[in-house]
């Protein structure tokens, strides 16, 4: 039976897919973040987003879920997680898209006057300068230190991934917004924590490809609906038709099994 003091004392996160997932909205999360932001800091906490198609992946790949557990915020990213948390009895307070957090630490630092150092890895090459060129315009407190669009299987080089954290390391960045995709971002952040001086690195998949303007957002309506993924998948038929469909017959079944874990 739940105490009084136990019903007061708000969850700081809940257990969920077999994942840790804080219990912070927007606001919250950029709070968190910006904590860990000072000039003294020597760890680098890094963040993922949890969507339907992460949870799919993360109950088939045991390298995804220890990169997940290494994790120093987790936030849902995605309205279906949210849904599911809510009919199970754990309700998050909302979504934090990844494509919507890293503007959001943008603007806070802009209107806190907070100079911000940025470094941005991933998306096609040229595509990391375009979004530099948009953050300058928006937000003139944020700089863009550094940016790297790696080849098409650096992953598998230590060599390409000892000099991608030197370079890094180089411009002494406070902020790593990583656009690798996933797993692989999670994966090569969890491998390289350790060496990167960066007080915070972001998994943020397609988020420096709409910073640039590269790819299109999904309208609002649709994104407050929860159907962005539907503007995807009509985006980038070729690449997303078949992973949604996956989702789409894997995710129910994950669903039940969490709600068979209530009885």
């Amino acid at each position: 039976m739940h105490t009084r003091q136990q019903e007061q004392t708000p969850m700081t996160h809940i257990q969920l897919f077999d994942i840790k997932i804080d219990v912070l909205d927007m606001a919250g999360s950029v709070a968190r973040i910006f904590g860990w932001l000072p000039a003294d800091a020597r760890e680098c906490h890094y963040v993922v987003t949890p969507n339907v198609d992460h949870v799919v992946k993360l109950s088939e790949n045991v390298l995804f879920k220890a990169a997940y557990d290494q994790a120093s915020l987790v936030v849902a990213d995605g309205k279906p997680v949210v849904l599911a948390s809510r009919l199970l009895g754990k309700p998050l307070p909302g979504t934090v898209p990844g494509s919507d957090l890293v503007p959001a630490l943008f603007q806070y630092a802009q209107h806190a006057g907070a100079p911000l150092r940025v470094y941005l890895l991933g998306a096609g090459p040229g595509v990391a300068e375009r979004a530099a060129e948009q953050i300058r315009a928006h937000w003139p407190t944020v700089q863009v230190v550094g940016l790297y669009s790696p080849p098409m299987g650096f992953e598998k080089s230590e060599q390409e991934c000892q000099k991608i954290c030197a370079q890094i390391n180089q411009t002494e960045a406070d902020l790593l917004v990583i656009g690798l995709g996933a797993p692989k971002q999670e994966l090569w952040v969890g491998k390289y924590q350790a060496q990167l001086k960066v007080k915070v690195a972001l998994c943020v998949g397609a988020t420096i490809d709409f910073l640039a303007g590269e790819k299109p957002r999904a309208p609002m309506w649709m994104r407050q609906c929860g159907v962005e993924w539907l503007h995807r998948m009509a985006s980038e038929p070729k690449r997303l038709v078949s992973r949604y469909m996956n989702d789409a017959l894997v995710f129910p079944r994950l669903f039940y099994k969490e709600w068979r874990k209530k009885d």
